[in-house]
């Protein structure tokens, strides 16, 4: 039984296709301006440096989305996903203020917040989350991520300045990013 689920961004090899955000809010049929996963640009000094991150909750061992939740909305399954029960979600907005990664995004229409949630039903049929299946240049995968991390390292600290990323000691997400240049 994998303890803790988690996703591994390679930066080296993504273009900012955007295929994984399409193909997340096409599985997810996610309401207008709702993206569970987002792909950013970072552009640096050198007008020939661009670089992509894809990211999305990253089911966090400490997931601040559930501590602070009213309506006991989150929990996380054995597996480390974190899940949100969308039936009890009040649109009170306290998981998108605590998220350091801003991963549950509110819908106005519908006046509720939502999020990524791995593809659990897709991972309890033994399939991969849209996502990764999508990547076409297949950096972004998942799996048990004590193994990502021993196969790549889990030092984000050493990247989080870079890349503008939250302080990793908050919610200790379960994420590997492999930075471009690094030959982890």
């Amino acid at each position: 039984m994998v303890r803790q689920y988690g996703f591994l961004m390679d930066m080296s090899g993504c273009y900012g296709c955007k295929t994984c955000s399409m193909a997340c809010k096409s599985e997810n049929r996610t309401a207008p301006g709702v993206l569970w996963r987002r792909v950013r640009e970072f552009n640096f000094d050198d007008p020939n440096a661009i670089a992509f991150i894809s990211m999305s909750c990253n089911h966090c061992d400490d997931p601040q989305c559930m501590k602070v939740c009213p309506a006991g909305t989150y929990t996380k399954r054995p597996d480390g996903i974190v899940v949100q029960d969308h039936e009890k979600c009040i649109g009170c907005r306290m998981c998108i203020m605590a998220c350091p990664y801003d991963a549950p995004v509110f819908d106005p229409v519908e006046g509720k917040t939502s999020k990524c949630n791995m593809c659990a039903e897709r991972l309890d049929e033994g399939l991969k989350p849209r996502c990764v299946e999508s990547c076409p240049a297949g950096v972004l995968q998942f799996g048990d991520i004590d193994e990502l991390r021993k196969k790549h390292g889990a030092d984000l600290s050493r990247i989080e300045t870079r890349y503008r990323l939250p302080d990793c000691t908050i919610s200790h997400p379960n994420i590997v990013i492999i930075p471009i240049g690094d030959n982890a």
